[in-house]
């Protein structure tokens, strides 16, 4: 550990308390949960929320004038001002919320429903082919929308460094022009873990292109700021923030181009689900941001750190982060790896029979990213070092040495 004992031990005693508060992991105490990048588990004070709403004041929101329908409206529009609060927006006059399905929906809410006005032909946008498929099959439904229109724009493909999968931006400066007009990019890759530095790409991209940033791992993990990020829009998924499945947000800004006015009819939303995002959200911060990532970023730093010892295995990412104490390209709360002789999906099989619920397959890997299927175990606040060690005595036993 980077902290002294005290420290880390006034966090574990914390962290005991914060697990006491999912029912789930206290029902079936046994099983390991490592999948949190696929969604997260609740806690009671959320699912407690959302009873609340369903039993007192479940109702359609901006129909009807009578209490309970009243009740939900206020409650949306509450909801709209704690995810600005929550990403420390620093002009909440000049942005909205709007409220989706999930991550998916939302990038594609941009695409469809305001991307095309801000285009002219000969425009370029720079979109990133080794992230997750969601932030790339948008944009180039765009492009051919556009297409159809007789508007050709130029989709490049985010330059990335070799071996760590980080943004190079040396690359990306280059590759900008005085037709860029729109970059997307992720904040913490749903592969490898990392921070991917999208606070220094404003300065490279200058005042004028339009950046819409994928932060579907990142909500929830560690603290955001959208004045250091001075991103246009910013997505997230609230299942993978401790809310309920079908619910996240777009958040936007009126800076650069016209605001985001989502297209047809605006139905009936998911009114269960936006109460439960605004507990979840509320639980966060009443549990502490900068205790989350410390603690996720603990458990990653010692799989990393026994991973590394261990031949059988290859871990996804920048090798330097696999350094304990490191500084450079810290894991938050994602660690991907191969078995060197074990197929990936076997090993996740072999894995819950020994109690670890992991991802393995391709991981929703757009067309530039990884090609061959690996494990990953993703973390929250929920889950122990003794699950870490458990498991890695577990990878331990199936070394070919």
């Amino acid at each position: 550990m980077t902290e002294d004992n005290d420290r880390w031990e006034e966090l574990a005693a914390w962290q005991r308390e914060i697990r006491a508060e999912f029912p789930i992991l206290a029902a079936e105490p046994h099983l390991a949960y490592l999948d949190s990048a696929a969604t997260a588990q609740k806690p009671r004070a959320v699912l407690d929320a959302v009873t609340a709403y369903l039993t007192t004041s479940n109702a359609n929101a901006a129909r009807g004038t009578y209490p309970w329908a009243n009740r939900t409206t206020r409650m949306i529009e509450e909801v709209r001002e704690r995810v600005k609060s929550f990403l420390g927006d620093p002009e909440p006059a000049r942005s909205r919320v709007h409220f989706t399905s999930g991550t998916s929906e939302g990038l594609r809410t941009i695409a469809r429903d305001w991307l095309p006005g801000h285009l002219r032909d000969g425009d370029e946008i720079v979109v990133p082919f080794a992230d997750h498929e969601a932030n790339t099959s948008p944009w180039l439904e765009a492009r051919d929308l556009l297409a159809a229109r007789g508007v050709r724009i130029t989709v490049h493909e985010m330059p990335v460094q070799s071996g760590s999968g980080d943004y190079d931006l040396t690359a990306l400066a280059a590759l900008l022009t005085p037709r860029t007009r729109f970059l997307a990019l992720t904040h913490v890759h749903h592969v490898y873990g990392a921070d991917m530095n999208v606070h220094r790409v404003r300065e490279l991209a200058g005042d004028d292109v339009v950046l819409c940033l994928d932060a579907a791992q990142s909500m929830g993990h560690l603290p955001i700021s959208l004045a250091a990020l001075d991103v246009d829009f910013l997505v997230f998924s609230g299942h993978k923030a401790l809310a309920l499945p079908g619910t996240g947000a777009v958040w936007s800004r009126e800076v650069r181009g016209a605001p985001l006015v989502p297209g047809g009819w605006d139905g009936t939303p998911n009114t269960a689900g936006i109460a439960s995002l605004g507990a979840a959200l509320a639980w966060l911060q009443d549990a502490g941001l900068d205790r989350i990532e410390r603690w996720t970023r603990g458990l990653a730093e010692r799989l990393t750190d026994g991973l590394s010892a261990l031949p059988a295995y290859e871990v996804l990412g920048c090798p330097l982060s696999l350094a304990r104490g490191t500084r450079v390209q810290q894991r938050q709360s994602i660690v991907t790896f191969r078995h060197r002789d074990i197929e990936s999906v076997d090993l996740g099989f072999i894995l819950f029979s020994e109690g670890f619920m992991v991802r393995a397959d391709g991981l929703c890997q757009a067309s530039g990213g990884e090609k061959r299927s690996s494990v990953r175990v993703s973390l929250h606040v929920y889950n122990t070092f003794e699950e870490i060690d458990r498991l890695l005595v577990t990878l331990r036993g199936l070394t070919s040495s």
